[in-house]
Order: structure tokens, then sequence, then C-alpha cells
């Protein structure tokens, strides 16, 4: 894993902290606001991930995944955002919605872990890949990778 300058900050979310209610599926599911920093050069796209791996699931549970963040402006539109030419784009998530879902453990499941995963790439992503099919296609593409992992319990 290459970690130099790239990072992702999410607004209202600190290394570790809670994520905060509103971002929460049964508490609005709004999507959280992303601005990622440091971006390598050479960098073709960037894309991001947000996962738990605490999901009583095989592969844990995928809560976004987003391709086609332009280098030079790093920020994910907010839901209802203008959408700069159509470049972004959202692949499926667990549910296999194109879309944010936000985290919802199972009652009396504990704390789980959310990992922002942010990909500083060498070529753009063709369409729309789930979490699995990018990072088996493109993790040799990857110039630069780190994440910001928040909290969050029901």
């Amino acid at each position: 894993m290459n970690i130099k300058d790239l990072a992702v900050a999410v607004r209202g979310l600190g290394p570790g902290e809670r994520i905060p209610d509103r971002h929460a599926a049964d508490h609005g599911n709004t999507a959280p606001e992303v601005e990622i920093t440091g971006v390598p050069a050479g960098t073709a796209e960037l894309a991001l991930i947000v996962h738990d791996p605490d999901a009583p699931l095989s592969h844990g549970f995928t809560h976004w995944v987003v391709y086609g963040i332009d280098p030079a402006a790093p920020a994910v539109p907010s839901a209802g955002a203008a959408n700069p030419a159509g470049t972004v784009r959202e692949g499926p998530n667990s549910l296999g919605d194109r879309a944010y879902t936000g985290p919802q453990p199972p009652p009396g499941h504990g704390t789980h872990h959310y990992y922002f995963w942010v990909y500083a790439l060498d070529t753009p992503v063709a369409g729309e890949p789930s979490r699995e099919e990018f990072l088996s296609t493109y993790g040799d593409r990857v110039i630069e990778q780190n994440r910001l992992v928040g909290t969050y319990s029901a």
C-alpha cells in the first residue's frame, strides 16, 4: 500500500469518531461530504469506496462506490449536487443500488468500523464495477491510496 500525501476527509467526522446520525440508514441516509487532498501527479481519476468489514457477511458490506472523481477538483458531489459533465459515477453497493447506503449495524452487533477508502489511479475506471471487481481489475493501477475510519453502532 502506498500512502504519501493523499488524504480523505469527511465533513463532521474525525479519525475513529462516530459517524453523525444523519448519515445512518435509519436517520436520514444522507451521503457525507467528502474531500480529497494531496492528489499525486499522474492521477487520471480518483475512486472512493466506503466499506464495513465488520458486517456479518463473507466480504463485509460495501456502502458506497464512486468513480470518475476529477483529480483537479477532488470532491464527491453530495446528493442533489451538480455532477460536472456527468463524470462522477456510482457503482453498486452491497444492496445492488448505485447510491449511498448509510451505516445500519444489526441490533446488538456492537460498534462497526467504516473505511472511507480513496484511490488515486493512473487510468480511468471503465463502467461502474462493484468493489470486488474494482479491486481485482484496478489494484495494480493504484498510484496511492489512503483511508479514514469512522465508527457507528445501533
